[in-house]
């Protein structure tokens, strides 16, 4: 029907029945891409053995379809049997529901609607009238998989979850019902230690698609603005391309050193701040106001605890996010750069909250110099992360001696480096944190 002219389409299309033309709308094998069907058995297909994968990688762009590919392989395996029991795992549960369960290209939207699972939020379970069943879980808690078991599971934006192995791990070990339990990865790439693993494990096919091989199901000015924008830059590599991008060897942050001293949690705090580094506009194509939470342990080391940066948005807006980052963390100050709005800043921070306590810093020197003597606190261990931040960790690993490599403000890292300053450096070039 692909190769069909556009009038034979039309012929055949005329006659269909409105069952017909319904059933034909939800045929996903009639619409995808081949890159959006799973994969073929390695093995001989004639002999009826099961696939010899276990995992499907599909490392796409922004808007690439991995999300509809993902949904339509659960489907297919919930309508193949009634005995499925499938994990749906994503980077918070917020996200399994918005994204993977209700979204637009969600498992409720692909079903047809006489077909769809009942979803039970209470339960955190779909539930399919064949008796397949889905359970969704949240890669903020890992110990949620203990216990369960499946037969497949669907893993959305793995290499954004905040414990990737610990929760891959749990998964793995539930992974035990049926003849070939298998699971399927749908993410933007990113150079973390378990996409690594997976893309040289043999039992993995990888698949990689362009945002552009979807350039028919996305919005013209998405297209124009995005796409068009970030082409050919290191961000637009990954986040478009799908490329699994190593750091650059300039880069003041080497993604193994941040790693190497990654934590689950941080210990007692004696002192936390919110770095803020606003934009000197708002609007789409604004930088971003890089907003960081870092806080300093009794172990006498830095933590950093978030990355709240905002885009696109009005003074009041990321001056409200700022203070929502500063009551959660229970900061005790808010450092804020204010060579783009001078007092202007400080003033929009106590229209949302007087009572926080603001420190107004100026840049006197550039961005590198500002940044060096940061890096050397990682190169020195005396900072850790405190799970996942992939966004700020990007961009600290895309930052060299002359700014990031697509060009741009590097807004988290500004920040995040007013943020480390204003516990470990302030005052002096000697750091006020312990080694280890």
């Amino acid at each position: 029907m692909r190769a069909s002219s556009p009038e034979t389409i039309e012929r055949f299309v005329s006659r269909l029945s409105p069952d017909e033309l319904t059933a034909l709308h939800y045929d996903f094998e009639v619409w995808a891409r081949d890159d959006q069907l799973p994969p073929l058995s390695s093995t001989d297909g004639a002999t009826g053995e099961a696939p010899a994968w276990t995992t499907w990688l599909m490392l796409g762009g922004r808007g690439a379809g991995k999300t509809r590919a993902g949904a339509e392989w659960v489907r297919a395996e919930a309508r193949h049997s009634s005995d499925a029991r499938i994990a749906l795992v994503g980077e918070t549960l917020s996200d399994v529901r918005a994204v993977m369960v209700e979204g637009v290209s969600g498992l409720l939207a692909v079903h047809p609607p006489g077909a769809r699972p009942l979803f039970e939020p209470s339960k955190r379970q779909l539930r399919w009238e064949s008796g397949a069943v889905a359970q969704l879980f949240s890669a903020e808690d890992p110990e949620s998989l203990r216990g369960p078991q499946f037969t497949a599971a669907w893993c959305d934006e793995l290499a954004k979850w905040r414990r990737p192995q610990e929760t891959w791990d749990m998964l793995q070990f539930g992974l035990r019902l049926g003849e070939a339990p298998r699971q399927v990865v749908t993410t933007t790439p990113r150079p973390i230690p378990l996409i690594k693993a997976l893309l040289v494990d043999a039992r993995t096919v990888v698949t990689r698609v362009a945002t552009a091989a979807n350039a028919a199901n996305l919005a013209p000015s998405f297209l124009e603005a995005v796409v068009g924008r970030y082409r050919g830059t290191r961000l637009g590599r990954q986040e478009l391309e799908a490329e699994l991008l190593e750091d650059r060897p300039d880069a003041l942050w080497p993604r193994e050193i941040i790693e190497r001293h990654r934590v689950d949690a941080p210990p007692p705090l004696v002192r936390v701040v919110v770095a803020v580094d606003p934009p000197a506009s708002s609007g789409p194509r604004a930088d971003a106001c890089g907003i960081v939470v870092a806080g300093l342990g009794d172990d006498g080391r830095a933590y950093v605890l978030a990355d709240a940066t905002v885009q696109g948005v009005r003074p009041l807006d990321w001056a409200r996010a700022a203070i929502a980052a500063c009551r959660r963390f229970e900061a005790d100050r808010i450092v804020a750069e204010v060579n783009q709005g001078g007092e202007l800043v400080e003033t929009v921070l106590r229209q949302v909250d007087g009572s926080v306590p603001v420190r107004s810093v100026r840049a006197m020197r550039g961005k590198v110099l500002r940044a060096e003597p940061v890096a050397a606190l990682y190169e020195r261990a005396c900072v850790s992360h405190v799970g996942a931040l992939p966004a700020l960790e990007d961009e600290m690993c895309d930052f060299g001696l002359d700014g990031l490599s697509g060009g741009g403000s590097p807004d988290r890292v500004d920040a995040l480096v007013w943020a480390l300053t204003d516990l470990c450096l302030r005052g002096g070039a000697e750091p006020r944190v312990r080694f280890v």
